[in-house]
């Protein structure tokens, strides 16, 4: 049966009046999603998107900074120092700390990124403990509340080795108006930690190096010597490519990850820098979702005597030290 005459002006019209939106939406939506790890060709062909800032966060941390970044980047980036503009503050005596919300407003919108900016994060490209900054910078922004988050895998350095090109001088970013939606679902609070220490029902996981983990040696900011108790070790340096400076392929991590019990997880070091290289493996890259990162880590967990701290030092090691024989 034909429609008659009547209903079908009404159906044409409907679809005239529809048909805008639906493109609107269309255009609307991304072209691609926003993959944690992206390589050098994905961003040549992305990096002019109008939605896409490429931040370079080269600090001292890699031998870097801005002096590093004004003299070759990657063309259109903008440059926060990971280790100076405010990435981790001190907080309640605590150094490295997650910015208030505020201090991460501010920080992000002064760096031309609002709610709907993909992010595409650029380390030097030439450490495990390069990697950490940017990893640590991109957990910040998803518990920012950023969706569209990504880390160019080797940064500047994996750019330059592609024989893409880079410019000099200083990229001025416009500032937006950035409002935080505060997701604290991957951040593990001191409380939290507590009840995990005493009563389980998460895996501590130690990203340190096992000499830190052991107790054979501190950072300056940590107060005693070892790990938590019943923390495991996984060392992030494990999951990092060191002769070609990139995270290791998805197969390999998960090998690296397959003895870690099932369910949640805690990740931290000395910092939240190492440990953050964890939480993005086994949270962003692997897909475990009940993984969070601690970001007062054992320098906080030592600042209270009464805290317990698993050692597995000897007198020796202290009788080195006081020789100046070791740590």
């Amino acid at each position: 049966m034909t429609p008659m005459p009547a209903f079908s002006l009404l159906l044409g019209s409907l679809r005239r009046l529809v048909a805008p939106f639906a493109l609107a939406a269309a255009i609307a939506v991304p072209a691609y999603a926003a993959d944690p790890l992206v390589a050098p060709d994905w961003l040549k062909d992305h990096r002019a998107d109008a939605n896409v800032v490429v931040l370079d966060v080269r600090s001292a941390i890699d031998g870097g900074g801005t002096k590093a970044y004004e003299e070759a980047h990657i063309p259109g980036s903008v440059h926060s120092d990971y280790d100076k503009d405010g990435w981790r503050v001190t907080r309640n005596d605590v150094p490295f700390m997650l910015p208030s919300t505020a201090q991460l407003e501010k920080l992000i919108g002064d760096l031309g990124i609002d709610e709907d900016t993909h992010v595409v994060v650029v380390p030097a490209g030439v450490s495990f403990t390069d990697f950490g900054s940017a990893a640590r910078v991109y957990w910040t922004l998803k518990v920012a509340g950023l969706k569209d988050v990504s880390i160019l895998n080797g940064g500047v350095a994996t750019w330059k080795k592609a024989g893409l090109p880079l410019d000099s001088g200083k990229v001025e970013p416009s500032p937006k108006i950035f409002t935080a939606s505060i997701d604290k679902s991957p951040l593990a609070e001191i409380d939290e930690v507590k009840q995990v220490e005493e009563k389980g029902g998460a895996t501590l996981i130690d990203a340190r190096p096992p000499s830190f983990f052991e107790g054979k040696e501190r950072a300056p900011t940590v107060q005693a010597y070892g790990h938590i108790p019943n923390a495991i070790s996984l060392d992030s340096a494990k999951y990092y490519d060191a002769q070609n400076n990139v995270l290791k392929p998805k197969a390999e991590v998960a090998a690296l990850s397959a003895a870690l019990p099932a369910g949640p997880a805690v990740a931290y070091c000395n910092t939240g820098h190492w440990a953050a290289t964890d939480w993005f493996v086994l949270h962003e890259v692997l897909g475990r979702q009940r993984v969070k990162l601690y970001d007062g880590s054992m320098t906080e967990w030592s600042a209270n005597p009464r805290r317990p701290v698993e050692s597995s030092r000897t007198k020796w090691d202290d009788l080195k030290k006081s020789l100046g024989l070791g740590s």
